[in-house]
């Protein structure tokens, strides 16, 4: 695998974006610290000369300059640069772990659907088709609301960890029903071969079976899935803030950028180029990764 997987060119490049994009995330903090500014404080307000009367950057491309590399945010006046690095590390945060729990939850749906069969197989099978119905957008957007006003006081200021933690939710309930299916499909051709019913006849007992034989099988199909299940929680993420159910100020995410860039984008155009560029970036990276993974996976594929 390896092998097929270091020719492929195209594989080669997008895992060094993509783990480009992990390091930017994981150093954010030092990143900061070495350009010497961050995403929350108002530079454009409390430093003169940096925003016009009309809340815009008086420098031309957003305000750009070897001070700010990527320019102030019109109207607050925050670096977008230390934005973008956070904003990185935010949706990174929150797709990964919906994308573990989720493909932690798919394995062990699936497996049990497969193997067990009978009723089992059935009420699964049902829960699956039940969660692929569902429009999840909708869902989340209704969704939301509703665990703030559970958990939070009129009067007070939504929690960021609640934030995040109901995102993670949501995301992983409608995400984990296609791995879920795919393996137990996987397990229903595995588990009437002739290694599982040897194992049978050894006494070998139905964990040792699961765990010794059919999941080594499946770890292919499992590892092909998660890479491009986490690119797409990315981008569910980024979405959902931009509709306002996501991450809020001050938090920087690419969503929330997003969502500022579409409302002063006819005056000033630059700052919402820096979040489409590195999101589409990061996208396209991650399923050709994604792609390049499989085709090293698959083993009747020459190269």
């Amino acid at each position: 695998m390896w092998l097929r997987f270091r020719r492929d060119r195209t594989g080669i490049v997008s895992a060094v974006v993509v783990i480009f994009f992990f390091l930017v995330a994981l150093l954010a903090p030092v990143i900061s610290w070495l350009y010497g500014k961050d995403p929350y404080t108002l530079y454009g307000q409390d430093m003169p000369g940096l925003l016009n009367d009309y809340g815009y950057p008086i420098l031309p491309n957003g305000g750009m300059s070897s001070e700010f590399w990527f320019g102030i945010e019109p109207g607050l006046g925050r670096d977008v640069f230390t934005q973008l690095v956070y904003g990185i590390r935010t949706s990174l945060s929150i797709a990964v772990t919906a994308t573990i729990i989720a493909t932690a939850i798919g394995i062990v749906m699936g497996i049990v659907a497969g193997y067990a069969g009978g009723k089992t197989d059935y009420f699964i099978g049902r829960l699956i088709d039940i969660v692929l119905s569902f429009p999840s957008v909708l869902f989340i957007i209704a969704f939301m609301p509703v665990v703030e006003n559970l958990f939070v006081k009129p009067d007070e200021e939504t929690p960021l960890w609640l934030r995040a933690v109901t995102l993670v939710i949501a995301l992983t309930i409608f995400q984990w029903a296609g791995l879920a299916r795919l393996l137990r499909g996987q397990v229903l051709s595995l588990r009437e071969r002739e290694f599982v019913e040897a194992a049978k006849v050894t006494g070998a007992s139905p964990a040792r079976i699961v765990f010794k034989e059919l999941l080594p099988n499946l770890w292919t199909p499992i590892l092909i899935q998660s890479t491009l299940l986490l690119p797409a929680l990315v981008t569910a993420e980024a979405a959902l803030s931009f509709l306002g159910v996501g991450m809020i100020e001050p938090t920087p995410d690419w969503g929330r950028m997003f969502r500022r860039g579409t409302e002063i984008y006819q005056n000033d155009i630059t700052y919402l180029i820096f979040p489409g560029v590195a999101l589409l970036i990061f996208v396209i990276a991650f399923n050709l990764l994604g792609d390049s993974v499989r085709d090293a996976f698959d083993p009747k594929l020459k190269r």
